[in-house]
């Protein structure tokens, strides 16, 4: 049985917003289009909105966590949970600068504090785009725009929650860490979506093919403060945004 927004609501710890949900009609297939100005609606305040956000951000789709058919794999190995399925997708892939060296000039726990900041601010704004956080992976962020939901304009999404994160970021340091940066590659075109299977136990949703890697590239050519764009992205975004030619670059 798929979990109901009551019980999705209980686990974040936001139960007693369950009224307003149910009165709305709002069930767990229409979380990913929740905005912050419909919660804001609904009544929430600021930081529960945030919490909320922050949840969508990270809520695997409803197909990826009770798979019709069980699958096994052999011990220590990880497999494709079924055949995926071909999606059209922007990907983009964020890295906080510096974060190597934080991690030797802060104590453990403050390090752990600023990676969480970090990635709450990514999520937050990552959904408020509608776009999905697809796994934190220490210090980088991927996300997909176009799954689990597609829009026509998932390329401007990304580029401006890419923008937004770059601008949000600096703020999450203090005197001990000074000013951070990020550093995002975007990247577009057709990927294989499946669940990647652990021991039987489905992990992510994988994005398999050549454009996250190639996100994941361009992010290293990006300066910090920077967002680097593949040559198909920076086309679907036409003049939407104001562009600087980065030359070329063998990957």
């Amino acid at each position: 049985m798929s979990e109901s927004i009551e019980q999705w609501l209980e686990s974040i710890g936001l139960g007693e917003y369950t009224q307003q949900f149910t009165e709305q009609r709002i069930t767990r297939d229409i979380l990913p289009d929740l905005t912050e100005q419909d919660l804001e609606a609904l009544g929430l305040p600021l930081g529960d909105r945030k919490r909320v956000l922050r949840a969508i951000a990270s809520l695997a789709p409803p197909a990826a966590s009770q798979p019709a058919t069980p699958l096994a794999a052999p011990s220590g190995s990880a497999t494709a949970a079924d055949a995926g399925q071909l999606r059209h997708l922007t990907v983009v892939f964020i890295d906080l600068v510096g974060s190597t060296a934080l991690s030797a000039e802060l104590d453990l726990e403050d390090y752990k504090n600023l990676i969480h900041s970090y990635h709450d601010t990514c999520a937050r704004l990552i959904a408020e785009h509608r776009g999905y956080v697809a796994q934190y992976a220490g210090d980088g962020v991927l996300a997909y725009f176009g799954y689990p939901h597609a829009h026509e304009d998932d390329p401007e999404r990304a580029a401006l929650a890419a923008v937004a994160i770059l601008r949000a970021v600096p703020g999450i340091g203090d005197d001990r860490t000074g000013a951070l940066a990020a550093r995002i590659g975007i990247a577009t075109g057709e990927v294989l979506i499946g669940g990647l299977v652990y021991e039987g136990i489905e992990t992510i949703r994988a994005a398999l093919g050549e454009i996250p890697n190639l996100a994941a590239r361009l992010q290293t050519l990006a300066n910090p403060g920077e967002v680097i764009l593949s040559a198909e992205t920076h086309r679907l975004l036409g003049n939407a945004f104001v562009c600087e030619d980065a030359g070329r670059h063998v990957l």
